[in-house]
């Protein structure tokens, strides 16, 4: 790309967001970034990535949560010291969100990634969903699981992303008016559903 872009993506689960974002970066050849996200905060901090992974789209202002972890800290950092709450953990990811955006373009998934780079002019939010009945299909093809699992599974994970989202931001996540292009996966398929987000980030690259 000639100028910078972000991609930002929230994704109902089973929606197929992820892949599209993963496309979408392929397309462009920009870096993807996902659970990536967590391994170069805990990297930059210091700290062991299962901190980040616990505490990965959960909101919560607990400080006994620290306690609950077990303080798997790594390098100088003591957890008599320091107990480190989900919001501190969220300030830090943001850190590293920020940087990383700031470094080039590049696709990025879930995280409040919107929110944080809200004044970024170069930022291009999206979100990804698509019917319920679709979603139990990927979702118990991909992890296994019986159609009545998998519907639970995606409901307790899109209600933990959405808490997470509504908490952090001045936003509500999943609503249209909240990013800049919502579109249904279902209505062309993936492969096409990437095709018309591509064209509609080079529309957008023009007006950077």
């Amino acid at each position: 790309m000639d100028k910078r872009i972000v991609i930002t993506i929230g994704r109902q689960l089973g929606s197929g967001g992820r892949e599209i974002g993963k496309k979408l970066a392929e397309h462009f050849q920009v870096p993807f970034f996902d659970k990536e996200l967590i391994v170069l905060a805990a990297k930059e901090s210091g700290l062991c990535t299962e901190f980040f992974e616990k505490a990965d789209e959960k909101a919560t202002d607990s400080f006994s949560y620290a306690f609950t972890m077990g303080f798997p800290f790594l390098g100088s950092v003591s957890p008599y010291q320091d107990f480190l709450s989900n919001d501190t953990l969220f300030q830090i990811q943001s850190d590293t969100i920020r940087s990383l955006a700031s470094q080039g373009s590049c696709v990025m998934v879930g995280r409040c990634a919107d929110y944080i780079l809200r004044e970024d002019t170069a930022c291009l939010n999206l979100f990804v969903h698509s019917s319920i009945e679709n979603r139990v299909k990927r979702i118990v093809k991909s992890h296994n699981l019986s159609e009545d699992d998998a519907a639970d599974y995606i409901a307790k994970t899109d209600k933990k992303r959405e808490t997470f989202y509504n908490y952090y931001s001045n936003k509500e996540w999943g609503v249209a008016s909240t990013y800049h292009f919502s579109i249904d996966s279902d209505l062309l398929g993936i492969d096409k559903t990437v095709d018309m987000i591509a064209c509609f980030i080079k529309e957008k690259m023009q007006n950077i």
